[in-house]
C-alpha cells in the first residue's frame, strides 16, 4: 500500500507548511488585457526576490485565476526565462501576455515540488498546463482489517480505512466482476459489520455458495483466516499456488469420499480459472505494472492505459488529456502520469513507449509516494514488447474513436444550437430537476455539460427549503433564485469562465418554464437561454417530448433525430443524479432520531437515553426527575432535554 512521506504536498502537515511559506507578488492596476509588456514587468518584479531554490510557481491573471503551474529545480532561473520573450513558443507568449501576478511556493527538492505541481494542476485546471481529464476515481478491491472475519469490499476514494488494498481497476465493472469470482473462490464475506451481527442464520449469499457464513458460526476463525490467507496470495500474484492448494485438497476429499467438499473445490476451481481467462490481455510474467502508450492525430492525443498487477490484468482504459498543443508529445505523456499518480499508488514498474523528460526525476518523486524504488522504462522484448504493442494499438484506435463521436458530437451540437435557436454553440449546458414525495425531503439536482461530455465535478445538490409541499414550480423558482444569486455575486460582470451558463434546460413543462423564466427576470437576468423540455401528448412515450420556450412557442424533433437523442440523455442523467440524491436524503432520514433535534446532545448521550428509556417517545414523555437519574445525564443536560420538549406547555 502506498505510504505518503511526511512533509510532501500531500501530507496534511506537508500542506501546512506550504502554506505558511508561501510568497504572492502581484503587480497592481494593470490592464486586464493580455499586455506582453506588462506580463514581463509583472515576472520581472517576482525574479527579483527569488533564489536559486527548488518549487513551484503559479501564474496569475488580472482577475486572480490561475493560467498555469509550474516547477523548477532552482526557481529564480526557470521564471526569469519567461521575460527573455525572443526565446518563448506562440503559447506561452500568449500565457507571459495574460499574467499579472505570481505565488511562489518553496520546497525541500525538486521531486516534492514535482508533486505539489501536480496536486495544483488537479485542484486549479489552469489552461495553459496540459490536464489530465477524468471525473471518475479508480476502484480498488480491499480486505479490510479491525474484525475478526475481514471483509471483502469495493473502495472508491482516499485510502483510509485500515487493511489491504489491490488496485487499481480499470472501471467499476471489472472491479464487480473480479469480487464476485473471488467471493465464489474464497468464500469471504461482503456484508457490513451491522449486517454481520444480526445474522442468527446464513443468508442467501451462504445458499448460492459465495460466503462461508462466519456469521452463524459455519467456519471457524483458523478456517477462515486460511482462505483470507488464500485470497491475498491470489490477488498478490501467487494465483498457481493457491490453485494448487485446492487442486490437493479436493483430491484428498475426493479420496475421502467426502464428494460434497469435493464439489465445492471444484467450483471454487472454476472461479480462479474464470478470473485469468477473463483476462483479455496477456500480462503473464510481468508482476506489478502499468502500461502507457500515447497516440497522436488530428490534432488529439490519446493514452492507452493498461492496469496490471501481480500478473493479473486488472482493465484498461484511455486518457484524452487536453491543452496540448504546442506541447511535445513525450511531454505530455509525462505530465499525464505526474497527474495520474497523484491519485492512484504507483506500482514498482511503469512502461511506457518513449523516452521521458526529466524521467528520473519522475521515478523519484514516484518512489517518495510509494515508499519503495519506482522504475520507468520502455520494454524492448519478450512478454513486455508484446503487451506495450498491444496498448499502442489500442490507443490508436481509441483515439480513432475518439475523434470519429467529436466529429459527430461537433454536428450534433451545431444542429441543437440551430434547432434552439441560439446565437453559438454552447460550451457550458446547466440541466435542473426536482425530486420529492408528496413535497417530503425535496431535493434539486444541477448536471452539467459541456463539448466533451458531462463534467461530474461540478454538479449540484439543493435541499430544498422554502418550497411548500408539493409545489414543483415554487421548488424550481428556489433551485433558480439560489444558483443565480450566487452567480450574481461571484461574478457579476460575466468574465470568469464556468460560472455562467450558455444554456439553461429544464426538466418540466410551461409551468416551469414560466417559474424559472419570471425568477430570472426578477434577478434582472433576462440573456440565459432557456428551455423546458416535457413529455409530449402521450405522456410517457420516448420520442414525442416537447421543448418550450420562454416566449411561449413549442418545438419537436423527429422521434430518430440524434439532436433528440442528445437531449433525451442530458435530461436521463439529472434523473439520475436527483433521484439519487433524493434516495440518500431519504435513507439518513429513516436512521434520524428525534433526539437529534435537541441541542447539545450527541451520539453517546443520545445513545444512553435510548438505553435507559428504550424509545425517542419515552424520553419525551418522561419527567424531569426521571431524566436525572439516566446514566450519563447531567442535572443541567436533563433540565434541557425536558425544556426542548415541554417549552410553552405550562408544566
Amino acid at each position: 500500500m502506498a505510504r505518503t512521506p511526511a512533509g510532501s504536498p500531500h501530507d496534511p502537515r506537508g500542506e501546512e507548511r506550504f502554506n505558511e511559506e508561501r510568497a504572492t507578488y502581484t503587480v497592481r492596476g494593470g490592464s486586464s488585457q493580455p499586455d506582453l509588456q506588462a506580463g514581463v514587468e509583472a515576472i520581472r518584479n517576482v525574479v527579483k526576490t527569488l533564489k536559486p531554490s527548488p518549487g513551484v510557481y503559479r501564474m496569475l491573471d488580472a482577475r486572480g485565476d490561475v493560467l498555469y503551474v509550474g516547477k523548477a529545480r532552482a526557481l529564480k532561473n526557470r521564471v526569469s526565462n519567461y521575460t527573455q520573450v525572443a526565446n518563448l513558443t506562440n503559447r506561452l507568449q500568449r500565457m507571459v501576455s495574460q499574467t499579472r501576478a505570481m505565488e511562489i511556493v518553496t520546497t525541500n527538492s525538486e521531486a516534492e515540488a514535482l508533486l505539489l505541481e501536480a496536486q495544483f494542476i488537479k485542484r486549479f485546471r489552469p489552461p495553459y498546463n496540459v490536464l489530465l481529464r477524468d471525473d471518475k476515481s479508480f476502484p480498488f478491491i480491499l480486505l479490510r482489517e479491525g474484525h475478526d472475519y475481514p471483509r471483502i469490499m469495493k473502495h472508491r476514494g482516499a485510502r483510509k480505512a485500515k487493511g489491504n488494498y489491490y488496485g487499481p481497476f480499470a472501471s467499476a465493472g471489472s472491479v464487480n466482476t473480479t469480487i464476485n469470482a473471488l467471493q465464489k473462490l474464497f468464500l469471504l464475506r461482503s456484508c457490513t459489520d451491522s449486517f454481520f451481527e444480526r445474522r442468527d442464520r446464513p443468508c442467501l449469499l451462504y445458499q448460492i455458495k459465495r460466503c462461508s457464513a462466519p456469521c452463524v458460526g459455519r467456519i471457524d476463525k483458523d478456517g477462515y483466516d486460511e482462505l483470507l490467507k488464500q485470497a491475498k496470495q491470489f490477488l498478490s500474484g501467487k494465483s498457481d499456488t493457491v490453485q494448487k492448494t485446492i487442486e490437493a485438497q479436493m483430491q484428498k476429499a475426493a479420496e475421502d469420499l467426502d464428494f460434497e467438499t469435493a464439489a465445492m473445490l471444484r467450483d471454487r476451481l472454476r472461479a480462479a480459472t474464470f478470473i485469468q481467462g477473463s483476462q483479455a490481455v496477456n500480462a503473464e510474467g510481468v508482476g506489478d505494472a502499468d502500461v502507457f502508450a500515447l497516440a497522436a492525430k488530428g490534432g488529439q492525443v490519446g493514452i492507452q492505459g493498461f492496469f496490471v498487477r501481480g500478473g493479473q490484468n486488472w482493465g484498461h482504459r484511455a486518457f484524452f488529456p487536453t491543452h496540448t498543443k504546442e506541447v511535445e508529445e513525450a511531454e505530455v505523456l509525462a505530465r499525464v502520469l505526474a497527474q495520474f499518480y497523484e491519485e492512484v499508488p504507483p506500482p514498482r514498474t511503469i512502461l511506457v513507449d518513449r523516452e521521458l523528460p526529466e524521467q528520473e526525476l519522475l521515478e523519484q518523486a514516484f518512489g517518495e509516494l510509494a515508499g519503495r524504488k519506482v522504475e520507468i522504462s520502455i520494454p524492448q522484448r519478450g512478454e513486455r514488447r508484446k503487451l506495450m504493442q498491444q496498448a499502442s494499438r489500442n490507443a490508436v484506435e481509441a483515439l480513432d474513436r475518439r475523434l470519429a463521436e467529436s466529429g459527430t458530437q461537433a454536428k450534433i451540437m451545431r444542429e441543437m444550437t440551430d434547432f434552439l435557436e441560439l446565437a453559438e454553440v454552447p460550451a457550458r449546458i446547466e440541466v435542473y430537476d426536482n425530486s420529492h414525495i408528496q413535497g417530503a425531503k425535496a431535493v434539486g439536482a444541477m448536471v452539467v455539460a459541456g463539448p466533451e461530455g458531462f463534467i461530474k465535478n461540478q454538479y449540484r445538490k439543493f435541499n430544498i427549503k422554502t418550497a411548500q409541499s408539493n409545489d414543483d414550480f415554487g421548488m424550481m423558482r428556489e433551485v433558480m433564485q439560489r444558483r443565480f444569486s450566487r452567480a450574481m455575486q461571484e461574478d457579476p460582470d460575466r468574465e470568469k469562465q464556468g460560472v455562467w451558463p450558455d444554456l439553461v434546460l429544464i426538466d418540466g413543462g410551461k409551468g416551469q418554464m414560466s417559474a424559472v423564466r419570471d425568477t430570472l427576470e426578477e434577478l434582472g437576468i433576462e440573456d440565459v437561454p432557456l428551455i423546458a423540455i416535457a413529455k409530449g401528448p402521450h405522456h410517457g412515450r420516448e420520442g414525442r417530448e416537447v421543448f418550450h420556450f420562454p416566449d411561449g412557442r413549442e418545438k419537436m424533433l423527429p422521434t430518430n433525430s440524434p439532436v433528440l437523442f442528445y437531449l433525451q440523455r442530458l435530461r436521463d442523467e439529472v434523473h439520475r443524479y436527483v433521484i439519487g440524491a433524493h434516495r440518500a436524503k431519504r435513507s439518513r432520514a429513516i436512521t434520524a432520531s428525534p433526539l437529534d433535534e435537541i441541542p447539545g446532545i450527541g451520539p453517546a448521550r443520545k445513545r444512553a437515553l435510548l438505553l435507559h428509556f428504550g424509545t425517542a417517545s419515552k424520553v419525551r414523555a418522561a419527567a424531569l426527575d426521571d431524566l436525572k437519574r439516566a446514566p450519563g445525564v447531567s442535572e443541567s443536560v436533563a433540565q434541557a432535554i425536558y425544556d426542548f420538549y415541554h417549552a410553552g406547555s405550562g408544566d
